[in-house]
């Protein structure tokens, strides 16, 4: 098992949805001995954002690109062959604002690359990034879970199941900002929900 962690918390320490990913890893390599372990913390090493200088590096064909539009495209680059290279991705997803944050976005729009990670066919797009395992270890303050106010897991299912990531188990760390006892009780229940998705 080749084993990719992406944190995508603002925080380069103490980030409750770092926690969890880091449980999820921990009892994956417990259950897979001799599994390899890859992290990638965007707090510390920000990808950069989509923009009208990117779009147009990726838009421009290899040949005739400047250097400074091959450095940028060669960033996302990166993060593709990043993921191609594992058979399961483990992300930390806080919630913010009802969202995910900028730092996971940015990493998206980084990997969806039509012809590469997905492509379009006569019957619709297909997603190539088939055959992985994705957790996903979602912190919040509050309690969202199966509410019409969690816009997280519909986005996150809509948009890597477009790239072929459908195997998601999502781990649920919720109430963190409830007082002490809802915290226990958040990240109780992301153990359980680790339990259940590893049985």
């Amino acid at each position: 098992m080749n084993i990719l962690q992406i944190n995508a918390s603002a925080r380069r320490e103490g980030a409750n949805s770092t926690r969890v990913a880091e449980r999820i890893v921990a009892r994956l390599q417990a259950a897979n001995p001799g599994a390899t372990v890859t992290v990638r913390d965007l707090a510390v090493t920000p990808h950069p954002v989509l923009d009208e200088t990117a779009l147009g590096a990726l838009f421009t064909p290899a040949e005739k690109r400047t250097a400074e539009q091959a450095a940028r495209v060669a960033l996302d680059d990166a993060l593709i062959a990043e993921i191609q290279a594992h058979d399961t991705v483990v992300l930390g997803v806080p919630m913010y604002n009802f969202g995910v944050p900028v730092q996971l976005k940015n990493w998206i729009d980084a990997i969806a690359r039509v012809g590469v990670t997905f492509r379009y066919t006569e019957n619709g797009p297909e997603g190539l990034l088939k055959g992985k395992q994705v957790y996903l270890a979602l912190a919040r303050g509050g309690r969202y879970r199966d509410t019409p106010a969690d816009s997280q897991v519909p986005y996150l299912k809509t948009v890597l199941g477009f790239l072929g990531l459908t195997d998601l188990h999502f781990i649920y760390a919720e109430g963190l900002a409830m007082g002490a006892e809802s915290s226990a009780q958040g990240f109780a229940q992301a153990e359980a929900d680790v339990t259940a998705a590893l049985s």
